[in-house]
C-alpha cells in the first residue's frame, strides 16, 4: 500500500507542477540587466487578474518579433492611467485607463526592446502567466561554458 502512494505522488505531483507552472528560457537582450539571454525562469500559469504593476510577464509575441513568446515587465495593468508619455504607441488610444482585458508591457533595456512603445497593449488571451522565480543555470549551458 505504502508503495502505491509514493508510485501515485510521484506520477501525480509532476502533473500538477506542469499545470500551474513552466520554465522558460529567456531569448535576447530586451530584459538586461534583470534576465540575461539564456537564463531561466519559473513562470505560474496565471490571468490577468493574477498580474500587478512591476511583475515580470510571459506573454505571446507579436508575429513580428520571429519568436513564440516574449517576456517583459508590466508598467501598467487594466484600471490603471494609460501611461501615454512613456508608452507613445498607446498615444493613438482614447483610453484614459487601461482596457480590462489588456496590459502595458516594456523591457527593462528601453534601447533594444520591442514592447508596448511599438505595439501598444497587450491582450489577456497572449498572456501565459508570471514569472516566480530566477532559476539557476542548466547543466549543460554550464557544462558548454557559455
Amino acid at each position: 500500500m505504502a508503495a502505491f502512494l509514493v508510485l501515485l505522488v510521484l506520477v501525480l505531483v509532476p502533473l500538477v507542477l506542469r499545470r500551474h507552472f513552466l520554465t522558460v528560457t529567456v531569448s535576447g537582450r530586451s530584459m538586461e540587466p534583470t534576465l540575461r539571454d539564456g537564463d531561466r525562469v519559473l513562470v505560474r500559469r496565471a490571468g490577468i487578474r493574477a498580474v500587478r504593476a512591476g511583475a515580470l510577464a510571459v506573454m505571446a509575441a507579436p508575429a513580428e518579433m520571429g519568436r513564440d513568446w516574449m517576456v517583459k515587465r508590466v508598467v501598467a495593468v487594466p484600471g490603471d492611467p494609460v501611461p501615454h508619455r512613456e508608452v507613445p504607441a498607446l498615444s493613438a488610444t482614447r483610453d484614459r485607463v487601461v482596457p480590462a482585458d489588456r496590459l502595458v508591457v516594456v523591457g527593462d533595456n528601453l534601447a533594444v526592446s520591442l514592447d508596448s512603445r511599438r505595439f501598444g497593449y497587450v491582450h489577456a488571451r497572449q498572456l501565459l502567466g508570471v514569472v516566480v522565480r530566477h532559476l539557476p543555470p542548466s547543466p549543460s549551458r554550464h557544462l558548454a561554458g557559455r
